[in-house]
């Protein structure tokens, strides 16, 4: 090891080692050893096992709910800045509270921002995340942000379907930058869903714009909840003539009833990232891993290299 550039080690939060264990894997050194300390009241204390003094450190932690994700992670990158590490990247595949990135109705939290200064306040000096909700969160930090994008992991995967008659599909007005995106690369066509919520999670109607008529269609957005818009959207696609409809989601979130949603669905397939573990198997969802963008990115960072060629589209 040059005394220049220091070793870089991999730790994870108690709800990601699964997915930290894959891109440690990949990277090509061992996980990182941490314990963690729990009080009976619920309160806990994660503690490095091993010296982290000067060295890079990454800490993989996706902040889906419950909190404690996202306070577990404060308390590594803590630890990790009073243990003399000299660089601390959080590496966070889904960035929890980023549908929260403006106030869309008076006296309401921007949690996003709140978020990335509690970051900033532990002592990340980097940040590293996938397919945020919105790309101007970036702009919420004052620290480097690596932005990745599954667009990656999924294209290699569409091409190699080698569907005809292929449409990009977006379940909403916000997502059509998105479909855009892909539709580019694929030189497919793009159909948009319009759609009005009663409330959060509530479709009251939704309409089709474009033709999928005889179209093999590939919905796609940054995550899947509780799954209703994407089961409305492909059974409406259906009825309007689609040959098949897919989704591709990059944050498997899929609370409530969302798997019995999917598997009564007209979809055919829903492709989703390891982001978030499934809470269950259903054969209708695909996963593809994406710690090898993670592990690769990851070393490139280290070394100082570019990261431009990771980005697709």
């Amino acid at each position: 090891m040059s005394h220049l550039e220091p070793e870089a080690k991999i730790f994870a939060c108690s709800q990601s080692v699964y997915l930290a264990e894959k891109i440690a894997e990949q990277y090509g050194i061992p996980l990182g050893k941490i314990t963690m300390s729990k009080y009976s009241d619920g309160e806990f204390q994660p503690s490095y096992e091993e010296s982290i003094r000067g060295l890079r450190v990454f800490i993989v932690c996706s902040t889906f709910p419950t909190a404690d994700n996202l306070m577990e992670m404060l308390l590594m990158i803590d630890a990790a800045k009073r243990a003399s590490a000299r660089h601390i990247t959080a590496v966070i595949p889904y960035f929890g509270w980023a549908r929260q990135d403006r106030k869309d109705k008076p006296r309401v939290p921007i949690g996003a921002k709140l978020v990335a200064n509690l970051l900033d306040a532990a002592g990340a000096t980097r940040v590293m995340t996938m397919d945020l909700h919105a790309d101007q969160i970036q702009g919420f930090f004052e620290k480097p942000v690596d932005h990745l994008f599954a667009s990656t992991i999924f294209l290699p995967y569409v091409k190699s379907l080698g569907l005809d008659n292929l449409t990009i599909a977006s379940p909403d007005m916000g997502g059509s930058k998105r479909a855009y995106a892909y539709s580019k690369f694929l030189e497919s066509d793009v159909v948009i869903c319009y759609k009005q919520r009663k409330e959060a999670n509530i479709i009251d109607t939704m309409e089709l714009i474009g033709e999928v008529k005889g179209k093999n269609v590939i919905l796609v957005d940054d995550m899947i909840d509780t799954g209703g818009t994407l089961a409305k959207a492909a059974d409406l696609m259906i009825e309007k003539g689609a040959l098949s409809v897919r989704a591709i989601c990059t944050h498997a979130i899929l609370s409530g009833d969302a798997y019995e949603k999917i598997e009564n669905s007209k979809l055919l397939e829903l492709i989703v990232t390891d982001s978030i573990p499934l809470k269950k198997e259903s054969k209708k969802i695909r996963v593809l891993s994406c710690a090898p963008l993670f592990a690769e990115v990851m070393h490139m960072v280290h070394h100082n290299n570019s990261i431009s060629g990771k980005f697709i589209m």
